[in-house]
């Protein structure tokens, strides 16, 4: 073995201090004039020697961990492996290692390209982690986008969390490392070691990742799935129809404290049954994208491909997925585009300088959440962001995601006052890079992911929330492209309507029928989310006035009026059995009040029977459902009946059949009240009462079928005498 002819001073420094963009240039084997230079970099050895075919030679100490010979060889087994010796004080250990600076790039020229372009849809198969066969040989190809570094280092377990072994090499102009190890495998622990342009090193967790540690700890894991679905069925049926011609009832949960400290694969064994027997439709899932504090509920999101580790593993969740699918029940996620934290090992300044988040400082810290914003305007952002919502629903088969906080990037003022915030090129304060990403993020879901939804929690009227992109609008803009929206309107006015004394609701009419004025402006979904019983706000049953009794029969009268207004459904777990105290993340439900042991009344479960009834009763009459994004499917019966705290509405289905939906937000009984109804139904019978004795009700109701009377009332032909019970829904059906 000969001297290698000696490296720089300038390459060795930078090898040596992670700054080096092609390390593959200088370490593995070369040809030289005089035969092969083999070097390698390994700190903390007192040998290297090259082995191949018969052939041992010992490499020569460089200093500062750098070991380097020439071999008067013309060819060099590429399979040569390396020999390195390390010694303590109790024994001297020889290890077999494959060098993986012998290795071509794993990444194709087709990956590089779409990465460079901002378009590669499958983003998650070409960065990140990701155990493979390259060139024969198992381990793990590392690649990740860090453009403003000098250089990036893979530590991990194996490597004792020394990156000076493991340099990576710059993939072009694309902004892209890779480095192939082999013999890494999966359950491997790593970070990404980079030196900012300034010189100095962070330490960061893979924005790519799809498995991380349980926090605290926030190292990311090489993950490979095994998981083998059995959903076929709904995958197919769910395409049969479109979301908003079809029913809809979502139970929403925060899965670590639905029931605490059940993992993902308990979950899956209570949860489906659970919201199965309750007869709702879809679970919406508050976010599982891993979050460092449990107290953000998952809305601060570091990981953004790995599900939660508190609760499992990525396949554990998606056994949870493939269990509600088997059991019926569609899966909603919340995603989370709208910010991030600055977590010093996330995203935050991830390669030395402002990467994710926006270069201007005054876009790029989110005024309210302490968080930062990202730039959506920079097509490797936006590229990040659209393949994560396209990850999520083809990788983990969600059938919807529910984006957050859509009002807080659509308007470049948000949140701040004058002189806090640039106008964009108009002159307007709409944030044009956030609306290209949702349209884009929303046009590709829909055409990748058949029967997936989209859904907005987007809180002011901007025009088109759920107008197709291709439709340009009043404003100028087309569609954002949603196929839902959160109707944050009727969430709030029927809230206010509900906390008032009845004797004063007269005053307040209005605020139960003006959503209504808009009602097919989007395609809505009436939202009583956990944003509504929380932080002050009180659970739904204690923002009720009266006593307990009165409490919860408003409770119900609301459910039943929520449940047969136009518009889609979601009620917050809790909710279903009128929890009294505000939802906390620590205990989650008070699952203690549905126990008989507890009251012999049905104060609780008599109100979750309700919730079971009025959803088979939902999914059983297509007038509910059919046409909640036509004026043809709604019809007001009574809508000015101030003073008697009454309303009454027709609901029709695509053939015209109707049903009546009564509320009677007065607690007395109105005896003998007249209402006009749809020609051409002689009986109608009352088919469920809110007020019902088993739901914790007084009784009082319609037992008897209702006749058609040729007096015309309402500006009717025909109508009916009903009684209406007190502070209760009841919903009338011909036949």
């Amino acid at each position: 073995m000969r001297q290698a002819p000696p490296l720089d001073d300038s390459t060795r420094d930078r090898l040596l201090h992670g700054a080096h963009h092609d390390p593959h240039g200088v370490l593995g084997a070369h040809h030289v004039p005089g035969g092969i230079v083999v070097r390698t970099l390994r700190p903390w050895a007192t040998g290297v020697a090259v082995v191949a075919k018969g052939l041992r030679a010992e490499l020569l100490d460089e200093g500062d961990g750098l070991f380097a010979g020439l071999l008067p060889l013309s060819e060099l087994a590429p399979d040569h492996r390396l020999l390195v010796t390390y010694e303590n004080e109790e024994k001297k250990t020889e290890l077999p290692l494959d060098d993986p600076y012998r290795f071509l790039p794993s990444l194709g020229e087709l990956d590089l390209h779409l990465i460079g372009e901002g378009r590669h849809e499958e983003l998650w198969r070409a960065l990140g982690a990701r155990p493979m066969t390259h060139q024969g040989v198992a381990g793990t190809r590392f690649t990740v986008w860090a453009p403003n570094a000098l250089g990036v280092r893979v530590v991990g377990d194996f490597n004792l969390w020394d990156g000076t072994v493991h340099p990576m090499r710059s993939l072009g102009g694309t902004g892209v490392w890779e480095l192939f190890l082999p013999g890494v495998t999966e359950g491997a622990l790593y970070k990404f070691e980079l030196t900012p342009p300034d010189g100095s090193r962070t330490l960061r967790a893979d924005p790519m990742a799809r498995r991380a540690e349980v926090p605290p700890a926030n190292a990311s894991i090489v993950e490979a799935s095994h998981h083998v679905w059995r959903d076929a069925d709904w995958m197919a049926r769910r395409t049969a129809r479109p979301v908003h011609e079809a029913p809809f009832s979502v139970y929403e949960v925060h899965l670590p404290s639905w029931r605490p400290g059940l993992t993902y694969h308990q979950l899956a064994e209570q949860l489906p049954a659970y919201v199965k027997d309750l007869g709702f439709t879809h679970v919406e899932l508050m976010p599982v994208s891993e979050h460092p504090f449990g107290g953000s509920w998952g809305y601060q999101v570091t990981g953004f491909y790995a599900p939660t580790a508190r609760l499992g593993t990525p396949d554990d969740f998606k056994h949870l997925v493939d269990s509600l699918h088997r059991a019926g029940i569609g899966v909603i996620m919340d995603w989370v585009p709208a910010h991030f934290p600055r977590d010093d090992w996330a995203l935050a300044e991830f390669d030395g300088r402002p990467l994710y988040e926006h270069q201007d400082p005054a876009r790029a810290a989110h005024p309210d959440w302490g968080t930062l914003e990202f730039d959506y305007g920079r097509k490797e952002v936006r590229n990040f962001l659209v393949a994560n919502a396209v990850y999520w629903c083809e990788e983990f088969h969600i059938d919807g995601l529910r984006v957050d906080a859509v009002a807080s990037m659509l308007y470049l003022d948000y949140s701040r006052e004058p002189g806090q915030w640039t106008p964009n090129e108009h002159g307007g304060r709409e944030n044009l890079d956030a609306v290209a990403f949702l349209q884009e993020m929303n046009a590709t879901v829909y055409r990748r992911c058949p029967g997936a939804v989209t859904i907005a929690e987007e809180s002011t009227a901007w025009d088109g929330v759920t107008r197709a992109t291709h439709h340009t609008g009043p404003g100028g803009f087309g569609g954002l492209g949603f196929g839902l929206k959160w109707n944050m309107g009727w969430m709030h006015d029927s809230l206010e309507y509900m906390t008032k004394e009845p004797v004063h609701r007269k005053y307040h009419h209005g605020d139960m029928t003006f959503a209504m004025v808009y009602a097919y402006s989007e395609n809505y979904v009436l939202p009583i989310s956990h944003d509504e019983v929380v932080h002050g706000k009180r659970a739904l049953v204690s923002k009720m006035p009266g006593d307990w009794w009165q409490q919860r029969a408003n409770h119900r009268a609301f459910l039943g009026f929520m449940w047969a207004h136009p518009g889609k459904q979601l009620l917050f777990m809790g909710q279903e059995f009128a929890q009294g105290a505000e939802w906390s993340e620590a205990h989650g439900p008070d699952w203690w009040l549905l126990d008989p042991s507890y009251s012999a009344e049905p104060d609780h479960r008599g109100v979750r029977d309700l919730v079971r009834d009025l959803n088979a009763c939902y999914r059983a009459t297509p007038a509910l459902w059919q046409r909640d994004t036509a004026p043809e499917g709604f019809e007001w019966i009574v809508g000015d009946a101030a003073d008697d705290n009454v309303l009454a509405f027709a609901r029709y289905d695509a053939q015209g059949s109707p049903m009546l939906a009564v509320c009677n937000f007065s607690p007395v009984v109105r005896h003998g009240y007249r209402l006009g109804v749809p020609a051409g139904e002689p009986v109608w019978h009352e088919v469920l009462n809110t007020d019902a004795a088993g739901y914790g009700g007084s009784g009082v109701g319609n037992p008897d079928p209702l006749k058609a009377e040729p007096t015309a009332w309402h500006g009717r032909h025909v109508s009916v005498v009903a009684v209406l019970p007190p502070l209760a829904t009841v919903w009338l059906r011909p036949g």
